[in-house]
This record gives structure tokens, C-alpha cells and sequence, in this order.
């Protein structure tokens, strides 16, 4: 008898279909930067705007120490204090505009890279919309405790009383960060394959949902392992893209201001693009699992 498949070993595969092919993260990548562009200009023109009536010499982000980071600390806390109304008056109508616009862009987006994978697929951008809702909103409660958590570790460790423990704060961020990196990419997968369901198995957005948990074992394990592979990635993907920022650090002198910026937004162009890729790629896999597991 053959030896089982892992799913990593098949995501070599599929990683090799998807490159072949670079109109799906063409595709990707479009409907991505078209949610996220205009989301960036329009809070790019908000922070003008907040800007103009608060300058930041009167909120004291000019007077910041950074050769002292905890003077410096107390510094942006105080500016916070003085910018948070404006900001939250801001964030009252952006931020429901802008899940709203990311579910309607993602919708289609999704919807037209999956029927680009498989033709016979139909869009169905209504219920497509309600699925990539919940999955915001798992990734919203997910953010939620993290940024909870990360409260918690500065209230412990970052007192009035006494030398901070930078230490333990560190270990803690670090620790806390990492551990909920892990653990939406090991609960995410019904979230990921329930609009998988819904249109190769003709579902609605509810039923693709509620099969989406019960799968079988293996299945779910397949699943598993490839979002925690696509995590592991992604990780690497930031790894990477830091140390293309950093590296020309040393040379700063000699390239100049102007050329650090640009291979700065090298790397950052870098980074989108490969995630995109790979999200691709994490779509194809779950594809193809789906007919391997559940054949029509």
C-alpha cells in the first residue's frame, strides 16, 4: 500500500501549479490592493486632516527623546492622549466603511481567483460575502484577545512603581504573539474551506459552514497541517522582508536616504506579493483535498 499523503508534501505540488499560472496571484494581488490602496490614501488624508487642527508640536511628538526609550514612551503616551479623540472620531465612520469594503472586495476577489482555478464553479457573491463576514469577525475576536493579552503583559511587567521588567514584557509579547499567530492558523481552517464547500458542493453559506466542522478526522488533519504550514511561511515571509530592510542599514551613508526608502517599499512590495502567492497556493491545496476527501 502507498504511504499516506501529508499535506505538505502535496503543497510542493500545488506551489509549482499555482507559479505556472501567475495570472491567480495576479488576480490576488488586484483585488487586494484595490480594497487596500484607497483604505491607505483615504487614512493618509485623515491623518492630514488630524494633523492640520492638532500639529505635532503642540501634541509633543516633537520634543520625543529617542535616544531614551522610556522618556520616549511616556512621551507618545501623552501625544496618544491628546490624538485619541480625533482618532476615534475618525475611526466611528473609516472603520465600518472599510469591513464593509473588504467584504464586498474579498467576495468578488475570492470568487473570481476560485473560478479561475475551476471553471465549472459559479459565483455566488451573496453568500460568498456572508462567509468572508464571519471570517472577519473570527479574525476581529482573535485580534481582540491578542491585543487584550498584550494589555495585560505591559500592566505587569510596565509599572509607576519601580524599574520596568523589560525582560519579562519582552518574553511575554513575544510569547503571547507567536502563540496567537499559531493558534488562528490551527482554528482558522473552517472559516477558510467553508466557501470552498458552498460552491463545489452546491451549499448554502449556513450548511457550508456547519459542514465545515465535521469533516472527518483526517480531513480536518490535512487542513490543519497546511494552515500551519502557511503560517510557519508567513512568518518566513516577514523573517525575509525584515532582513531586506535591515541589510542595507550599514550602507546607509553612501546610498542615501532616497535609495533606503525604495528598497524599503522593495520589501514591503516583496512581502505582499509572496503572501498573496501563498494564499493562492493555500486555496489550491484546500481544493484539491476537497475532491480527494469528498469526491462529487
Amino acid at each position: 500500500m502507498a504511504a499516506p499523503l501529508h499535506g505538505t508534501q502535496s503543497l510542493v505540488g500545488q506551489m509549482g501549479w499555482v507559479f505556472s499560472r501567475p495570472s491567480l496571484t495576479a488576480t490576488e494581488v488586484l483585488w487586494r490592493w484595490a480594497f487596500g490602496v484607497p483604505f491607505l490614501v483615504v487614512c493618509l488624508m485623515e491623518a492630514h486632516k488630524i494633523l492640520f487642527v492638532l500639529p505635532p508640536d503642540q501634541a509633543g511628538l516633537a520634543s520625543v527623546d529617542p535616544q531614551n526609550p522610556w522618556v520616549a514612551t511616556v512621551q507618545l503616551s501623552n501625544a496618544w492622549t491628546h490624538y485619541q479623540p480625533y482618532l476615534f472620531h475618525s475611526a466611528r465612520w473609516l472603520f465600518p466603511l472599510a469591513l464593509l469594503a473588504w467584504v464586498v472586495s474579498s467576495s468578488g476577489g475570492r470568487s473570481l481567483v476560485l473560478r479561475r482555478m475551476e471553471p465549472t464553479l459559479r459565483p455566488r457573491i451573496t453568500a460568498m460575502m456572508l462567509l468572508q463576514a464571519a471570517w472577519l469577525a473570527g479574525f476581529a475576536a482573535a485580534t481582540c484577545v491578542w491585543f487584550m493579552s498584550m494589555q495585560w503583559a505591559a500592566a505587569t511587567h510596565i509599572t509607576a512603581v519601580g524599574e520596568p521588567d523589560l525582560i519579562g514584557y519582552s518574553m511575554w509579547a513575544i510569547f503571547l504573539s507567536l502563540g496567537f499567530f499559531t493558534l488562528w492558523a490551527f482554528v482558522s481552517w473552517p472559516l477558510t474551506i467553508a466557501p470552498l464547500l458552498m460552491l463545489l458542493e452546491k451549499r448554502s453559506a449556513l450548511s457550508a459552514l456547519r459542514q465545515s466542522v465535521m469533516l472527518g478526522k483526517v480531513f480536518i488533519g490535512k487542513l490543519i497541517e497546511i494552515n500551519l504550514v502557511m503560517g510557519i511561511v508567513n512568518l518566513g515571509l516577514i523573517v525575509l522582508a525584515m532582513v531586506l530592510s535591515a541589510a542595507p542599514l550599514p550602507f546607509s551613508d553612501q546610498l542615501g536616504t532616497e535609495a533606503l526608502h525604495f528598497l524599503w517599499i522593495a520589501a514591503a512590495i516583496f512581502y505582499l506579493v509572496a503572501s498573496d502567492y501563498f494564499q493562492v497556493v493555500r486555496l489550491k491545496g484546500f481544493i484539491e483535498f476537497c475532491k480527494m476527501y469528498r469526491p462529487l
